[in-house]
C-alpha cells in the first residue's frame, strides 16, 4: 500500500491536473468508480487505478481529488484509446464546436451526443474534453462517443446562430447533417459560417438573449431525431 505523498504514482496524477501534462504525456485523470467503470465498459485498459484502503491510504488519495468528496477509485487512462472517427465515418449526425472554451459546456455536450448517438467534433481552442470538468460534465459518455476533429464531421453543416438564418422548425435537416455552435459570448464566426450549408436559430420567449450553447446543441439533436422519427 501507498503510504508517501512522494509516490511516483501519486505524482503523476498530481502531474496531470495540468492541460500542457496531459497533452505531453497523453494521459489523463478519472475519479470515481462510475467514471473508471464507464472507462473499463467501453474497453479501455487504464494505466494506472488506485483504490483507497487497499492501494494507497484514503487521506492520501482525498488529497489527490478535486472533488467535494473524495472518491473511492482514481484511475489513469490515455488519451489515444478514446473513441476517435474520420469523415469517412458511417455516422449520420455530428455536433461541431468552435472554441467553445468551458469544459463543464463540452463535457455536457458530449453527453447529450451520446444519447443522441452523434459525434463531437472539436476546434482547436476547445475546452480539453479529458479535464476534470469536462469528464465529470459528459458522465461517461466520453468513453463512448466519437470524437474527431471540427473539419472532419458528416454530412451538411448547419450553423446555430442568436440572431439570423431561419427558425430550426423551418430548416431542412437532411439525413447525414452537423450542428455547428459556437462559444457562448462570440458565437460562430462570420468565416465559420461562410462554410456551413445553413443557418438556424431557436425561437424563445421574448426578452430572453439566447440559449446556453449546449442547450442549443441537444435542441437541435433532438430535433434532427425527432424528424427521422425517432
Amino acid at each position: 500500500m501507498i503510504t508517501s505523498a512522494a509516490n511516483p504514482r501519486l505524482k503523476l496524477i498530481r502531474r496531470l491536473r495540468s492541460a500542457s501534462q496531459r497533452e505531453r504525456t497523453g494521459l489523463f485523470v478519472v475519479e470515481g468508480e462510475d467514471l473508471v467503470e464507464a472507462g473499463l465498459a467501453a474497453g479501455l485498459e487504464p494505466v494506472d487505478v488506485l483504490t483507497a484502503g487497499k492501494d494507497v491510504e484514503r487521506a492520501l488519495l482525498a488529497d489527490l481529488s478535486e472533488l467535494a468528496h473524495p472518491p473511492r477509485v482514481i484511475a489513469v487512462f490515455r488519451t489515444a484509446d478514446l473513441r476517435r472517427e474520420k469523415a469517412s465515418n458511417s455516422l449520420l449526425l455530428g455536433v461541431a464546436l468552435w472554441r467553445v472554451s468551458d469544459p463543464g459546456n463540452v463535457g455536457t455536450l458530449i453527453r447529450t451526443a451520446d444519447a443522441f448517438g452523434a459525434l463531437v467534433g472539436l476546434s482547436p481552442e476547445c475546452a480539453d474534453p479529458t479535464s476534470p470538468k469536462a469528464l465529470r460534465a459528459s458522465a461517461g459518455a466520453i468513453f463512448r462517443v466519437p470524437l474527431t476533429g471540427f473539419d472532419d464531421v458528416p454530412g451538411a453543416r448547419i450553423a446555430l446562430v442568436a440572431h439570423g438564418g431561419d427558425p430550426l422548425g423551418d430548416v431542412e435537416l437532411p439525413k447525414r447533417v452537423t450542428f455547428v455552435l459556437g462559444a457562448e459570448r462570440k458565437g460562430v464566426p462570420s468565416d465559420v459560417l461562410a462554410r456551413c450549408d445553413a443557418m438556424a436559430w431557436i425561437p424563445i420567449t421574448h426578452g430572453s438573449e439566447s440559449l446556453n450553447v449546449a442547450a442549443a446543441g441537444a435542441i437541435a439533436l433532438w430535433e434532427w431525431h425527432r424528424r427521422q422519427g425517432g
